[in-house]
């Protein structure tokens, strides 16, 4: 009994320790079995879809997701992963899947480097990592796959070279390495891939020369480098593979003519050279492709005729030839009845002559792009032949003469570009037909008429642009009917009367420019649909009325120009956009107050509300707008002072608030305001002194302070704004010298400093300042001492006026050699003197209330006097008139009738300025007594013009119409 139960207990024993092995052995395999290692890749990979949650234990491991297993299910064949959302690093594990002929990880997560380890799986047939976040080298490794095929690893972050090992893949069908950050050279050893057909090496940093070697790849048909930087002529070895249907190098820096041998590649039905610098004709080699679909030779330097002929290239679908140098006009032979061609862009380059007739017959037509060349003449009226065209692009030449009224039969035609050629007569009628016409561009022509109504039956129409013709007559009251148009220019034309309600039921605009017409009118109610609308533009025209309250509900308004036009009332309706980033209300009778609200538009960087009627203080809110750039509220009623939340602003670049009423000193706090080019304070209530802060502004090009009550000595730190172009401080009360540091700013073009209380002498160092220009004005002041003879280096110098001083001393003969100088007044001072001869060209007036001048145009200077004759020298006249009297009767004759010819000359000049002269020189010697100031902004003179230096204000003072009028 107990031996019985004794067996029994063993042969439990032996069962149970059976069963706990076999579950061992499934749990954790046996490290020579593909599942001990699938089980393991699993463990170190990150599984969030879990797609392979089924691999376990305790499933058949040849059930598990992604896996081909042997025949005799024991081995994995191939592993298929892709898209799985895996991510962490490729395991080296997979190096022990021996078996494995198909690895496919691509279109994951996967980052790290390519495990090295991967050259161990001799068996591997195809290797499949594309898409992923892989970096690192290429490894050299995976040349010791000798049975490889397929080898796609693009589209992942690897840096480095493509190795020279690859070569040795003999048996490798596709090569892929695109989008990546490869460097180096293509190596030569491609050459020895017998058996590749598809080689992809785009959009890598790949430099230096095509091999020639490549032509050893004899089965190759997709060769793509494009988007590298390979440089060197096209090996002409190319054209020994036959099997090559696409090719393409496009944005490369290949160089060169393009080998006749290409000619010779009869398979290829796609090439791409496009963005290189290659040159000279297109081979005419080029039409033995007759398997070519798609050709792109543009952006290249590509000179003398088209060369291509339909008749051979039977299956052409595509020719792009854009950006060359082609000259000459299309081939009469390029289409014929069969043609296939689509496709045909030969914009920017220099063909020329008339509308090719011959395109007529490219039935299949659908793009045609003949824009930005040379061609001229009239558009034939079988334009309609071509009626499968979606697309003319026919910008930038020089057609002339009516468009066609047969275009309106083109049923298919979607985009219409007829800009900036010399194209008159009305639109026709017929235009009114194209359904799907939904860009129509006719900008920058010479046409005429009004706009029909009969274009608001183009439904599908979301951009007109009519800019700079001379329609004229009104906006068609149908307007409204266009649902999709977002764009709307009819801006530079002669348009009148008043904008159509209808086109507030536009409600997809989002731009509308109406500018430089003769609108008239107030806006309408309707507008307060326009809830897209970002951009509108109204100026030059006249427009009247107060502005719409429902304006305030268009949140979306961004540009916003109203400028030059009637406008009345307040402007809060368009104070109500967050998105504000320019507003231009100039010129119009706008009044109130500025509405604090402005400031909620946080990205507004140009205000402009000049030449208005505003009133009160300058809103402290504006503190906000701190991407404020060009804030101009001169020729108002504010008062007030300048509120200190201004010093926000530190991007002001342009800061106007001239010819107001404001208060107060001038805030020293200005001199924070490091991007200041234009400071205009002039024309107020200003007092107190210049604050020497002003002299941080080291940007500063113009600096206007005249016209107030500003007192004390002019601050000299104005010698640390060395990029000054304009300085007025004049018609203020501005005392003591006047400072030397002025010679600093060397690129002063015009200084005003007349009309204060300046004393001492004209600091010498005023000649250091030869870019002055339009005016060196120190006049009404007292300063003394004599001119310094160092002001004749000012030779670019047109109006100097010193007068109303105390000046003494001569006119140094410096000064006339200032062959630039217009206008001179050197008046009521204390000089004395000849004058330089070449001031004899000025007025009399220049000269005035001084009363030692003499020479042209005043009297003659006198010569030294003659002293009285001694007895002995009496004596002997008198001796001399008794045996010479006839001689000296002569003699005294003479001296009688020369006195009486200078004094007739006296005469004749002082009575010879007529009544208009003396007006003019009025104007110059009193100034505002008989006129208004010359202002700087209003010169006119075709020398000043000519002559204005590069760093000159004009050239950096931004207008309204710079950034808004672009429309």
């Amino acid at each position: 009994m107990n031996s019985e139960m004794g067996t029994t207990h063993m042969l439990h024993l032996i069962l149970l320790f059976s069963v706990l092995s076999s579950v061992h052995v499934v749990t954790h395999g046996d490290s020579s079995t593909d599942s001990y290692w699938l089980l393991r890749i699993k463990s170190l990979l990150s599984d969030p879809v879990g797609v392979l949650e089924n691999w376990s234990p305790k499933a058949k491991f040849c059930t598990w997701n992604g896996l081909t297993c042997s025949d005799d299910q024991t081995h994995v064949v191939g592993l298929n992963l892709s898209g799985s959302g895996l991510s962490g690093l490729i395991p080296a594990e997979f190096s022990h899947l021996t078996s494995l002929q198909t690895l496919d990880l691509s279109m994951n997560s996967l980052a790290g480097s390519v495990p090295h380890e991967l050259g161990q799986l001799q068996n591997l047939r195809e290797l499949l990592l594309y898409s992923n976040l892989l970096s690192g080298n290429v490894p050299p490794e995976l040349g010791l796959l000798k049975k490889l095929q397929v080898l796609r690893i693009g589209d992942n972050s690897l840096t480095g070279q493509v190795p020279r090992d690859i070569g040795g893949l003999t048996e490798l069908r596709v090569l892929g390495l695109a989008y990546c950050q490869l460097n180096g050279t293509i190596p030569a050893e491609i050459g020895n891939l017998k058996q590749l057909k598809s080689l992809d090496l785009q959009k890598n940093s790949l430099g230096g020369l095509i091999p020639r070697e490549i032509s050893g790849c004899e089965e190759l048909q997709n060769f793509a480098a494009s988007n590298n930087m390979l440089e060197g002529e096209v090996p002409a070895s190319m054209g020994n593979l036959k099997s090559l249907q696409i090719l393409n190098l496009a944005n490369n820096s290949l160089s060169g003519s393009i080998p006749m041998d290409l000619g010779r590649l009869f398979n290829l039905k796609y090439l791409n050279l496009l963005g290189n610098r290659l040159n000279g004709e297109v081979p005419v080699e080029l039409n033995q492709l007759s398997q070519l679909e798609k050709l792109d030779l543009s952006r290249n330097n590509l000179s003398g005729s088209i060369n291509l002929f339909a008749t051979q290239l039977t299956n052409l679908q595509v020719l792009v030839l854009s950006d060359n140098f082609l000259t000459g006009n299309i081939p009469s032979n390029l289409c014929n009845g069969n043609s296939n061609l689509w496709q045909l862009f030969v914009a920017r380059n220099k063909l020329s002559g008339k509308f090719p007739l011959d395109l007529l017959n490219c039935s299949s037509l659908q793009e045609l792009d003949l824009s930005d060349n040379e061609f001229e003449g009239e558009l034939p009226s079988e334009l309609d032949k071509l009626e499968n065209l979606t697309d003319l692009l026919l910008n930038n030449n020089s057609f002339s003469g009516n468009l066609p009224p047969e275009i309106g039969n083109m049923s298919h035609l979607e985009t219409l570009f007829m800009f900036h050629n010399m194209i008159t007569g009305e639109i026709p009628v017929e235009i009114g037909k194209l359904q799907r016409l939904t860009v129509l561009y006719l900008y920058d022509n010479q046409m005429s008429g009004s706009i029909p109504v009969e274009l608001t039956n183009c439904s599908s129409l979301t951009e007109i642009d009519f800019f700079g013709n001379q329609f004229s007559g009104s906006i068609p009251q149908t307007i409204g009917k266009l649902k999709n148009l977002v764009f709307l220019q009819l801006r530079q034309n002669d348009l009148s009367g008043p904008i159509p309600p209808s086109l507030g039921y536009c409600t997809k605009l989002q731009k509308l420019v109406l500018a430089d017409n003769k609108l008239s009118g107030s806006i309408p109610l309707t507008f307060r649909f326009l809830s897209e609308l970002f951009l509108i533009t109204l100026y030059n025209n006249s427009f009247s009325g107060p502005l719409p309250e429902t304006l305030s509900l268009l949140k979306n308004l961004r540009i916003i120009n109203f400028s030059h036009n009637r406008f009345t009332g307040s402007i809060s309706p368009l104070s109500c956009s967050s998105n504000l980033t320019v507003l231009d209300l100039t010129n119009n009778t706008f009044s109130g107050p500025i509405p604090s609200s402005l400031s909620l538009s946080k990205h507004l960087t140009r205000l402009r509300l000049a030449h208005n009627f505003l009133t009160e203080t300058i809103p402290p809110e504006f503190g906000n707008l701190t991407e404020l750039n060009f804030l101009d509220l001169s020729f108002n009623n504010l008062t007030g002072e300048v509120t200190p939340d201004l010093s926000n602003c530190k991007k002001l670049g342009h800061l106007l608030l001239n010819d107001n009423q404001i208060s107060g000193t001038i805030p020293s706090w200005l001199g924070t305001l490091q991007e200041l080019g234009e400071l205009d304070l002039s024309s107020n209530s200003f007092h107190g002194k210049a604050p020497p802060e002003i002299g941080n502004c080291s940007r500063l090009l113009k600096l206007a302070l005249h016209g107030n009550n500003l007192f004390g000595e002019i601050p000299s730190e104005i010698g640390s704004l060395t990029s000054l172009n304009v300085l007025t401080l004049h018609k203020n009360n501005f005392s003591g010298l006047i400072p030397s540091t002025i010679q600093q700013c060397e690129k002063l073009y015009e200084l005003r400093l007349s009309e204060n209380l300046l004393t001492g002498s004209i600091p010498s160092e005023l000649g250091k300042l030869t870019e002055l220009q339009v005016i060196l004005d120190l006049s009404k002041n007292f300063l003394s001492g004599e001119i310094p003879f160092s002001l004749g280096n000012l030779m670019k110098l047109e109006r100097l006026n010193l007068s109303f001083n105390r000046l003494h001393g001569s006119v140094p003969l410096s000064l006339g050699t200032l062959t630039s100088l217009l206008m001179l007044n050197l008046s009521n001072n204390h000089l004395q003197g000849q004058i330089p001869s070449t001031f004899s060209r000025f007025p009399l007036s220049s000269f005035l209330s001084n009363g030692g001048l003499c020479g042209p145009p005043l009297a003659p200077c006198l010569g030294p006097e003659k002293k009285p004759l001694s007895n002995t020298a009496a004596a002997g006249v008198i001796v001399a008139i008794v045996f010479a009297s006839t001689l000296i009767c002569l003699g005294l004759l003479y001296v009688m009738l020369r006195i009486w010819c200078n004094w007739k000359k006296v005469s004749v000049l002082s009575s010879d300025a007529g009544h208009e002269q003396r007006r003019e020189e009025e104007k110059w010697v009193y100034g505002e007594a008989m006129g208004r100031d010359f202002e700087y902004w209003k010169v006119n003179s075709s020398q000043v013009k000519q002559q204005i230096s590069t760093a000159c204000i004009f050239q950096l003072k931004v207008d309204t119409e710079t950034v808004d009028h672009s429309f």
